[in-house]
């Protein structure tokens, strides 16, 4: 799309969701400071029926991935919007529960570029269980719950308490605060009004493909890292995982 100079958009609509693009604003105006953790939970239970319904679904040949390449792309892409790319990716993948060729579970330890860890789990094996994000900043940290924001802010900041406090037990004052901003879940039409304004106007879609790669790179990084048996850093080696996927795949 750069070379030829078409406007490419992808369809990541939960960018457009009020609480994400109120978090994204937040972390781009430095109120978080410094990255200090994430964490991801993303459970999307499906019982067997559901990879019953149709013979592509839960193969290397019909979907390429399990819950990395169905389920996860977009809060992959929303952890990848709001706080960047990891630099190092440790992967855990498994068929845990369903009698499928691809994963059910994926873990993944993360550590982004100034040394900052993460976590994350998807499963489609696991109910019951909030999805949830949370990111952890030196100034505040942001917990994101389906359409509730909570935000706490230290003062102050983790670094400065930790720096100049007396005390061998204290922690900085906190203040908490919880925002709703109800929408329609994710809903296509932002989409495709952002995508209009992009040929109107000239600019960037919201997610061009250099945004939403961001994801596929992550989903594809946990995955060479469970087969491998080892970390891998970030971008990948596309040789390594197109030789890894053709294999899977039986060609």
């Amino acid at each position: 799309a750069e070379q030829s100079g078409k406007i490419l958009a992808v369809s990541f609509q939960q960018r457009f969701r009020p609480v994400v693009e109120h978090a994204k604003q937040i972390i781009a105006s430095g109120e978080l400071g410094e990255l200090v953790r994430v964490l991801l939970v993303e459970p999307w239970y499906r019982p067997a029926a559901y990879y019953r319904s149709a013979g592509w679904r839960g193969t290397w040949k019909g979907e390429g991935g399990g819950v990395l390449m169905n389920q996860g792309p977009h809060p992959l892409d929303l952890l990848c919007h709001l706080i960047g790319s990891p630099s190092k990716v440790w992967g855990w993948t498994r068929t845990r529960a369903h009698t499928i060729e691809v994963e059910d579970t994926a873990q993944a330890m993360l550590e982004y570029p100034n040394g900052a860890p993460g976590y994350l789990t998807l499963s489609t094996a696991e109910a019951g269980v909030e999805r949830r994000m949370q990111i952890v900043g030196d100034k505040a940290v942001l917990e994101l719950v389906d359409d509730a924001l909570r935000i706490m802010r230290f003062t102050p900041s983790q670094s400065e308490f930790r720096a100049a406090s007396q005390s061998m037990w204290d922690a900085p004052a906190t203040q908490s605060e919880v925002i709703n901003l109800p929408g329609d879940g994710g809903g296509h039409l932002a989409v495709y009004n952002d995508l209009e304004a992009a040929i109107r106007t000239g600019q960037r879609p919201r997610s061009d493909g250099r945004e939403s790669i961001m994801g596929l790179e992550l989903a594809n990084a946990i995955t060479l890292s469970s087969h491998l048996g080892t970390p891998v850093t970030l971008p990948i080696d596309r040789s390594a995982y197109a030789e890894l996927l053709g294999h899977l795949r039986g060609e």
